[in-house]
């Protein structure tokens, strides 16, 4: 039987970009998991605006199913990272109101299956803090700027490297970015894209410069609104996989040991992990969660543990699925595994020690929820 899974990307993510992809061949290890089941799926990635609005993106997210899954019959599963999951879950919503009459909305919203949340900031982040702030939406798009390439390429040039060693050391030092300084960047690093993989990527992101509603959507206190619109449906099922990094310390450091990509890598995800370390109010979860959580990480993670981007108490939403070491952008394929054709990038080097096997057993615990459905 037919049944249609939607992956979407998170903050500011892309389906497929110049070449790149934002779920790293998710869609070959979904297929061969799911085979035992007697499910036929068909993947579908989700195209979305990076840092715009999740009531935007959950109307892209609409438009994406009502064009690649017609079938009224086929079944609809949705699989969202970061903050794909809230796309995911506001979509779903029975009484969300999104750009078009909930009358058209309401049909194909009933379809869903289940929803799967993977490192969801069901709670906020305190990087969005930050990132809200001039020098934050700089460092963003500086940010969005090296990731592109380095997902692209593996590694990005050496002296664009230092470079941004420079700036990350000397953060507290800035009141702001003047463009030009982001404009070395850009030339520097996008020398090597031709024809329409710039074009694309130039859109890219200058849609991150226009429209960057999401970042006061993800602090605390703007996820607190969301939580009191967005409704659970009683006809889907909600399953979460939460993630914890390993925090940055000397013994991580020498541990990387004297590679300059690696070592600048860590030194971006040690300012992501101390912006997002602050520690907001969560709330107790029940014990069986509790009992599982402990079982994962061989104790309870402290109240400050993240993935690098997304404290992990909270990525805690609807059946928990699955735990695991891993930073932000490791559940998406983005680890380091040279032996893989192709190759796995890991961008964001936080020293966490996610590999194939976990993301073997994360993927494999998600098709398990789905098809148990």
């Amino acid at each position: 039987m037919r049944q249609d899974f939607f992956l979407i990307p998170g903050f500011f993510g892309f389906a497929d970009l110049g070449g790149i992809t934002y779920f790293h061949h998710l869609d070959h290890i979904l297929t061969r998991l799911l085979e035992p089941y007697e499910i036929e799926p068909v993947v579908h990635y989700v195209s979305t605006v990076p840092t715009g609005s999740i009531r935007v993106r959950a109307h892209l997210l609409y438009e994406e199913i009502i064009k690649k899954s017609p079938d009224p019959d086929v079944p609809i599963h949705l699989i969202g990272h970061s903050t794909g999951g809230l796309d995911a879950r506001l979509f779903a919503t029975p009484t969300a109101r999104l750009l078009s009459d909930r009358e058209l909305i309401e049909p194909v919203a009933a379809r869903v299956q289940t929803v799967v949340t993977v490192a969801t900031p069901h709670l906020g982040t305190p990087l969005a803090f930050f990132f809200n702030s001039i020098l934050g939406q700089n460092l963003l798009y500086l940010l969005s700027m090296a990731t592109i390439y380095a997902l692209r390429f593996g590694k990005f040039p050496l002296s664009t490297l230092f470079a941004m060693v420079g700036v990350v050391a000397k953060l507290d030092d800035h009141l702001g970015w003047r463009n030009t300084i982001l404009d070395q960047f850009y030339d520097n690093l996008f020398a090597d894209f031709e024809g329409e993989n710039m074009e694309a990527v130039s859109a890219f992101l200058e849609s991150i410069r226009k429209d960057q509603a999401l970042l006061g959507q993800l602090t605390p206190g703007g996820i607190d609104l969301l939580n009191a619109a967005a409704e659970d449906r009683a006809t889907t099922r909600y399953g979460c996989v939460i993630t914890q990094a390993k925090a940055p310390s000397l013994r991580r450091f020498a541990e990387i040991g004297l590679d300059p990509y690696k070592q600048t890598s860590h030194q971006v995800y040690r300012l992501l992990h101390l912006l997002t370390s602050f520690v907001p109010e969560y709330p107790e979860p029940p014990a069986h969660v509790l009992e599982k959580i402990a079982l994962a990480y061989g104790g309870l993670p402290e109240k400050s543990a993240s993935d690098g981007v997304v404290p992990t108490w909270s990525q805690l939403h609807g059946e928990l699925i699955h735990a695991t070491w891993a930073d932000h952008l490791d559940v998406c394929g983005h680890y380091s595994d040279q032996q893989s054709t192709p190759p796995h990038v890991d961008w964001l080097c936080s020293g966490t020690g996610f590999d194939g096997a976990r993301f073997e057993a994360l993927w494999s615990d998600v098709v398990d929820f789905v098809a148990s459905r």
